[in-house]
């Protein structure tokens, strides 16, 4: 890989996938997040005044709104799809799959913007409690759950001895359960369920609906226990996404009645947190780099529907959002407001930064897979590499950013 600033770790193996190289993106996200966290920026930089509650509480308010509607919304979306697996289960067609699969797209829609909500250890990254792991784990090996090319009996799926019922506590309880990639539960794992595995170079995963239907007409084995699992996998997603929303109600005890009363500088902190290892590290390393370096679409974020483009895209948005204090229908004071009281220059020139990343993803290729297999240095290609330090120089003003308001901003 050349002309990209950000270093990568080695990769590793996986058995199940032989010559696939995979990365522990979460565990890692996780430790550098915390190393960060501990301390990029340095006080004595900070250019202005101290960090007012004054101004700081409007901002964490908005915060707050914004982190409600984004997961009320997730929810909506997540429910919906549930609606739509549960049609498809009980009328397997190809037009009811097919709005399987769609329900399933527009959720990333809305559950992609609330990735920033993470990486300052609150209820989705919970280091002992939080479900993110089990809601958008990647990435996945395919035989852990279900059946792959040349081993038709692989899986959770097919295999009834070890596992004689299917229900939401096995499919909890799996979830990376050997393998940081045996990943049996959450968005990715109903992802494979629909799609099947992408064996296409130019489009996504081709699993035939017959996959669910049981007696003569059905293809592969254990056509009920598939239906069983994605309707488990489901159902535990929903349970886990409004267990996340819930810590985010008004009311004592709560973890948005803890953010609210938390020190200016804190707060900040952790908004920063979030956005920040998004555009540092998260999103153009883990997210992008690493399919980048390997041209390997198992490394890519949803691989089975080619919607990674999307992902990257709506991660990025949620970067946005943070910063500008928007969603939806909600326009309040964001993080651009304390810069713009202190350095104006910086603020426009950091709000343009993020606009032109969002931009320049926008015109990668699609799907993101063929793209990363482009020969080096074509133009979709360039294109991935240009977003990536898009995404870098968000990063580093985010940090300097930091810096003029006194507030240490993880970025790796």
């Amino acid at each position: 890989m050349t002309d990209i600033r950000l270093a990568l770790p080695s990769p590793r193996r996986t058995p199940g996938r032989e010559g696939s190289p995979l990365r522990p993106w979460r565990g890692l996200s996780a430790a550098i997040a915390f190393l960060g966290l501990a301390g990029c920026a340095d006080d004595s930089s900070t250019k202005g005044d101290a960090l007012t509650a004054a101004e700081v509480e409007p901002i964490v308010a908005n915060y707050i709104a914004i982190v409600r509607a984004s997961y009320d919304d997730a929810i909506t979306g997540t429910s919906a799809l549930d609606g739509a697996i549960e049609a498809f289960l009980d009328g397997p067609s190809e037009a009811n799959l097919v709005a399987a699969r769609q329900a399933w797209l527009d959720v990333r829609e809305t559950y992609g913007q609330t990735e920033t909500y993470r990486f300052y250890d609150g209820p989705i990254d919970d280091p002992d409690t939080g479900p993110e792991g089990r809601i958008n784990g990647w990435p996945l090996d395919e035989a852990f759950i279900d059946y792959v090319v040349d081993d038709d009996g692989a899986g959770i799926i097919n295999h009834t001895d070890d596992f004689p019922m299917i229900s939401q506590q096995v499919v909890a309880d799996e979830n990376e359960n050997g393998s940081e990639t045996n990943i049996s539960s959450g968005y990715h794992a109903i992802e494979f369920l629909l799609w099947g595995q992408d064996l296409s170079a130019t489009g996504p995963g081709a699993r035939p609906y017959t996959d669910y239907v049981t007696g003569e007409d059905g293809t592969a084995a254990n056509q009920d226990r598939r239906s069983a699992y994605i309707a488990a996998a489901s159902g535990l997603l929903l349970e886990d996404l409004a267990s996340v929303r819930a810590a985010w109600n008004d009311g004592g005890g709560t973890y948005a009645a803890e953010f609210a009363a938390l020190e200016p500088k804190e707060a900040v902190r952790r908004m920063f947190a979030g956005i920040g290892v998004m555009a540092g590290f998260e999103l153009p390393g883990e997210r992008m780099a690493a399919a980048f370096d390997n041209k390997d679409q198992e490394d890519e974020h949803s691989c089975f529907s080619d919607n990674t483009h999307r992902d990257i895209y709506t991660n990025a948005l949620g970067v946005q959002n943070v910063y500008l204090g928007r969603y939806g229908n909600i326009d309040g004071p964001g993080l651009d407001e304390l810069l713009e009281a202190r350095d104006p220059e910086l603020n426009a020139k950091l709000k343009d930064q993020i606009q032109t990343a969002l931009d320049d993803i926008e015109e990668i290729p699609t799907p993101f897979d063929a793209a990363i297999t482009s020969e080096n240095g074509s133009d979709a290609r360039d294109k991935i590499q240009t977003a990536i330090r898009d995404l870098q120089d968000v990063a580093e003003t985010l940090v300097e950013a930091g810096k003029v308001l006194g507030v240490d901003v993880a970025v790796l």
